[in-house]
Formats: structure tokens, sequence, C-alpha cells
């Protein structure tokens, strides 16, 4: 089988955004059911550093573009979502709701399980029993705060969008038509989502503080964050490496736990929704392929009455 891009993706309000080599597109499902596009190139720091694009550091770079990529595509799927109805989202409203969601992971996943591993140490003495503990906590507390969060009418959408950008993306590497009919036949779990590179940020977490040895709380506490760009670079490299031998039967019972957690980030999603993710890849699966948004086909809209009018006037005359 011939080599495929790896395309990536992300669920965003009512869309999806797929990333290419040069180009990301966001695809929207507006209120009155038509489809909005916004399509931007894709201008990694890793390009022109070539060293930035080096095992294990490129992990940290990309995780790092790929939030800022998804924040912008986030915002642009809540403003189209909304409709004309109601005012779009300022930019001191996004930075206070960005700056809140980390300081909440921040609090959730490194400090509150730390603290309590740490006052737990008289049932799990010693360094090594502590941090498994702590590690143990981290994945329970995120279980717990996904399954709650799924509860939500609006993330439960999120997550059809999830299994529709899987679904979609799966049918391209599987060499099927892009179709509705067909991307529909495929799984909503991917190897490569992101939800199976938590489960192992979390794992390697746990083997990566087990080195630190006997720690005070307060640098315990500062470690686990500090320490968050090596665990991503290593993460991600196995996250790739899984994806590369996904066939193979190892490797497959490795990543089967991931594989599973993604049932909690994913749900089946109805053909109007893939859709929106057909749509989205094949914006950026062929650059040179021209693709409106929303203001340029208005645009167009514009031009073809003012020709119509014009041919009208002529024809009255």
């Amino acid at each position: 089988m011939e080599n495929k891009y790896p395309y990536g993706g992300q669920a965003v309000i009512e869309g999806v955004m797929m990333r290419g080599p040069d180009s990301r597109a966001t695809a929207v499902r507006l209120p009155d059911q038509t489809l909005a596009i916004e399509k931007k190139p894709v201008n990694s720091i890793t390009k022109r550093i070539p060293i930035l694009n080096k095992p294990l550091v490129r992990g940290v770079i990309v995780l790092f573009e790929s939030l800022i990529m998804g924040v912008d595509a986030l915002t642009y799927s809540a403003n189209k979502a909304v409709g004309d109805e109601e005012e779009e989202l300022t930019t001191k409203e996004l930075v206070l709701t960005i700056g809140f969601a980390f300081a909440l992971a921040i609090l959730l996943f490194a400090v509150l399980p730390t603290a309590l591993a740490h006052f737990l140490q008289g049932i799990a003495p010693g360094a090594f029993m502590s941090n498994m503990v702590e590690g143990v906590l981290r994945i329970v507390i995120f279980l717990l705060y996904v399954i709650a969060i799924s509860q939500l009418s609006d993330i439960k959408r999120v997550f059809q969008y999830h299994g529709a950008e899987h679904k979609v993306i799966n049918a391209y590497e599987a060499g099927d038509p892009l179709t509705v009919k067909d991307v529909q036949q495929h799984s909503i779990a991917h190897p490569r989502c992101g939800t199976s590179f938590i489960l192992i940020v979390l794992v390697i977490s746990i083997l990566v503080f087990s080195c630190l040895g006997e720690q005070v709380l307060w640098w315990r506490i500062l470690s686990r964050i500090l320490l968050l760009p090596v665990i991503a670079g290593i993460s991600y490299e196995l996250l790739k490496l899984s994806g590369k031998y996904y066939q193979v039967s190892w490797c497959r019972f490795l990543i089967a736990p991931g594989m599973w957690m993604q049932k909690l980030t994913t749900r089946e999603p109805d053909d109007s929704q893939v859709e929106v993710a057909i749509f989205a890849l094949e914006a950026v699966q062929n650059d040179n392929k021209t693709v409106l948004n929303e203001e340029e086909i208005e645009e167009e809209k514009e031009e073809e009455e003012e020709t119509s009018a014009e041919q009208a006037e002529s024809v009255n005359v």
C-alpha cells in the first residue's frame, strides 16, 4: 500500500478541523444547515529550523503548534455556530476562557493527584509506591473528568464530530471513497488520537516521576509542571510509532487501552456530521484546489446578482 500523508484533525463546535502538510481547514455546520469553511496555511517552525524536527524535540513543538491552531479553530467554530443573532466571542473573553481552562487542568491533573499522593505516603511509603499511587490517581481523575463532561449535550455533539473525524481519516487511509456511505462503515477509533496520547502521557509520567525520589510537596508539584515538555516529547514519539506499526500484533496489544479509552471521547456521528468532516479533509488534500470561505462565497453571490441586474437592465433598455 502506498504511503499516505498522516492527516490529523480535531473536533470543534459543530465542525471539524483537518490539518495537512501545508494547510489546515475548519469546516462548520451553520445554524441554517449550510457549511462554512476557513482555510489557513500551516507554517510550522520545524520547516524553518530543522533541528526542532528531531525526535523528542519535535513532540513539544507539534504539541504547542497544535494547541495554537486548535484554539484558533475553536474560536472560529464557536463564532460561526452561534449564528448572526448572538455576539461573537471577544479576544478578552477568549483569553479568559483559555486561561481558566489551563488553570483548571493544572489543578486537576498536576496539583490534586500530587498532593493526594503526598498525604497518602503513610499508606504507600517510599518514593516508588508514592509515585505509583499518584499516577493511578491522575488516571482516575482524568477518567472521572471525561465521564462528567460527556454528560453535557454540547460535549456529546463535539464527541460525535470527533468520531466523524476518525471515520474520515480511517476511510482515507484504507483507500476507500470519501462518501458518507463508505465513511460510515469505518471505526470511530484511531491509533493517533489525542485521547491515546493523553493515556501515554499519564503512563510515561508515572515512570519518569518514579525516578525523582523523595521530594517536599512544593517541589514535587513544581517538578511535575516543569517536566511536562520532556514527557510530551517521549509520548509523541511513542504515538508516532503506534500509528506506524498499528498492524503489528504486539503494537495493537500495547495500544489497546488507548483505543478503549477513545470510547469515552468519541460517539457515532450522523451523516451530516460525517459530511462536514469529509468537506474539511478534501479542503486540505489538494492545496492547489480553490476552497472558498463564506465571505468569498458571499462576494461571488453579490457579483452574480449585480451581473444579473445589469443584464436585466440591458434587456429592459
